[in-house]
């Protein structure tokens, strides 16, 4: 079996990639297969760090079984009938991604979605999520610095890897002990609260949160329970409103009557509620100046979140009384940091950290028949076909829907 690191064909091409070059190495040993990969100039790892490594650098990978790449693949670079994994963007129906949902289909290539690469419980085995949170973080403070003119940090894209990045925090000063609201109990709120122990802010209690002040600064991190309650005012039942999200309303304004800043790494459904309103934001008790919305639903419940913005142009402004975009530290706004692809910013760390989840919780399943089905979980569609758990795609490929 011969593998294949693909090339990043979407403008402008992802840094990232799915296994190192020292990981490629392991790939080779521990599997018994070649590895090849695909020359590319905006790859964080160099050509030759993959030739330094013994991995085989080549242009025609024609002959390859699998292959891997981290963004969408332009249509006209697929090789029919090959195997294919990458983060499709397509099994939520997507629009953008109709054309090449079809030709994935009709080129009678298999396609392995990362995103729905899960164990027997639902778990997701391979993701960024923990580097979106600890970018995410990072690029927060670091807008907390400009907005109070109080320190400087280096811009994380600037920054070679992760050592280096925290290297920077040791830079940080408050002006005084600021409090920050942090959402979300997954991958990407354990990366964000990596950066705020680094930082030495305190980890307290929600209602230590509330109802103490302190002498330092200090964060809390929330779950769905603490920040919702149901309409009906009663107990709500366990994992009730992951189930049924409509049954409840916000309740963060204790919160964020009390926050400095916010870091939001939720999971939002469109039936749950806003988070808090634009009436709410505009009111004289909304302390929050700061919003790092590190799962960036804009329309979503982070009502401030107007726009996705870039990594080297990372911030802006909300005006409280106009609800539109203004410069970074405005009066009257709450800055915003509002990045989609946070793990670009540390290519090299992100992707060796998803290399070790495809290595230990992915690739095993190409050699163990799949027993588990967690392969068979992920493909999209094979044999000239969508699988039948995708079968609900047929309508929207063709452009009925």
């Amino acid at each position: 079996m011969k593998l294949a690191l693909i090339r990043e064909g979407k403008t402008p091409p992802d840094r990232r990639v799915p296994l190192s070059p020292a990981q490629c190495l392991t790939v080779q040993k521990k599997f018994n297969l070649n590895v090849v990969v695909q020359p590319s100039a905006a790859r964080a790892f160099t050509d030759d760090e993959f030739r330094e490594a013994g991995i085989l650098v080549a242009e025609n990978i024609s002959d390859c079984d699998i292959f891997m790449g981290i963004k969408e693949v332009p249509t006209d670079q697929l090789i029919a009938g090959k195997t294919y994994l990458f983060f499709s963007h397509t099994f939520k129906k997507q629009a953008h991604n109709r054309k090449l949902l079809k030709a994935l289909v009709e080129n009678n290539n298999r396609l392995i979605d990362y995103e729905l690469l899960t164990d027997q419980s639902g778990a997701r085995l391979v993701a960024f999520g923990r580097y979106a949170g600890i970018v995410g973080a990072y690029k927060t403070l670091r807008a907390w610095g400009i907005i109070t003119k109080n320190y400087d940090v280096k811009a994380a894209w600037l920054c070679r890897d992760k050592a280096e990045m925290e290297a920077e925090l040791d830079a940080i000063e408050f002006e005084k002990p600021i409090k920050i609201v942090l959402t979300g109990k997954g991958r990407v709120a354990h990366g964000a609260r990596e950066i705020l122990d680094r930082t030495g802010i305190k980890r307290v209690s929600p209602a230590a949160f509330l109802q103490q002040t302190f002498a330092a600064s200090v964060y809390t991190d929330l779950s769905s329970a603490d920040y919702h309650r149901k309409k009906d005012g009663s107990v709500a039942g366990k994992d009730e409103f992951h189930t049924n999200p409509e049954r409840f309303e916000s309740a963060f304004a204790p919160f964020y009557r009390v926050a400095d800043m916010y870091i939001a790494c939720h999971f939002w459904d469109k039936r749950a509620p806003l988070i808090f309103t634009k009436e709410e934001a505009a009111q004289p008790d909304f302390n929050i100046r700061m919003i790092g919305d590190i799962s960036c639903d804009v329309g979503g419940p982070i009502p401030t979140t107007l726009r996705t913005s870039i990594l080297t142009d990372p911030f802006y402004g909300y005006d409280k009384s106009t609800s539109k975009e203004v410069p970074l530290g405005s009066p009257n706004s709450i800055g915003v940091m509002s990045v989609d692809n946070l793990p670009c910013d540390l290519p090299r760390d992100a992707s060796v950290d998803f290399g070790h989840a495809l290595i230990d919780k992915v690739l095993p399943h190409f050699f163990n028949g799949d027993a588990e089905g967690v392969l068979e979980r992920a493909t999209q569609c094979a044999d000239g076909q969508l699988t039948p758990k995708f079968a609900y795609l047929q309508d929207f490929i063709e452009g009925k829907e």
